[in-house]
């Protein structure tokens, strides 16, 4: 909206357009099944159940969060920030944080990349063994886990996640977005059930989530695209 220089006295007669649009979101359902035999239940020494109910917990929780990637190239009308092949570097980090301020994505921009993408900065950027708390405003019993440990740069905070695929050209895809770009609705938690089949000798160990995630502002994220080559560790 445009604010108009008013004269004391003098009805203002400029009028200003909402300009809202509005985004039909849908939830779906999404799970998986294992069936553990008696016998293997039996058999087993560790507690099967207790390994493979953390094993479909681990599993919902990638799928979730590799569904939020594949929004990633879609943002910014799918022109991407970054180049594939290139190296990151602090000067391509910053510039690409001046183009979300310069565009103004909004007051919550934030960074996520693969941890092999991350390390190139981290390398030239920070002491390796300093840490740093994640910022003020995010959730940090959610993010902290994924919270890179460099100082958030012009107050971009940046995240690494190892479960960003990474093409056959060792390219990967982030995304550079305030946090209004994104959406997740969610209809059912996560939730798992067990169920006896008595005929199959069986216990069926079930995990189902009913749940969406969406483009919300097109304008106010961009996919960044960096090599994501493995890092020499000797």
């Amino acid at each position: 909206m445009t604010m108009s220089d008013l004269q004391d006295g003098i009805d203002i007669v400029d009028e200003e357009e909402i300009g809202m649009t509005t985004v039909d979101l849908t939830a779906a359902e999404v799970g998986a099944k294992v069936i553990l035999t008696d016998k293997l239940v039996r058999q087993s020494a560790p507690n099967v159940m207790s390994i493979v109910g953390r094993q479909l917990g681990d599993g919902m929780a990638r799928k979730k969060d590799t569904d939020v990637h594949a929004l990633y190239s879609g943002l910014n009308g799918g022109t991407t920030l970054g180049a594939a092949g290139g190296a990151v570097t602090l000067a391509k980090i910053a510039g690409a944080i001046a183009y979300t301020k310069a565009n103004k994505f909004g007051s919550q921009v934030y960074i996520l990349h693969h941890p092999n993408a991350v390390y190139q900065i981290a390398a030239t950027a920070v002491t390796a063994s300093t840490t740093y708390p994640v910022p003020k405003g995010w959730t940090e019993d959610l993010l902290g886990d994924f919270f890179s440990g460099l100082r958030p740069l012009n107050g971009v905070p940046i995240f690494e996640d190892g479960n960003l695929s990474v093409d056959s050209s060792d390219d990967a895809i982030g995304v550079i977005a305030d946090k209004s770009a994104l959406a997740v609705l969610k209809s059912v938690d996560t939730r798992t059930e067990r169920q006896r089949d008595a005929s199959l000798r069986a216990t069926e160990l079930v995990i189902t989530s009913d749940y969406g995630v969406f483009e919300l502002d097109d304008s106010r994220g961009a996919p960044l695209t960096y090599d994501a080559s493995a890092p020499a560790t000797s």
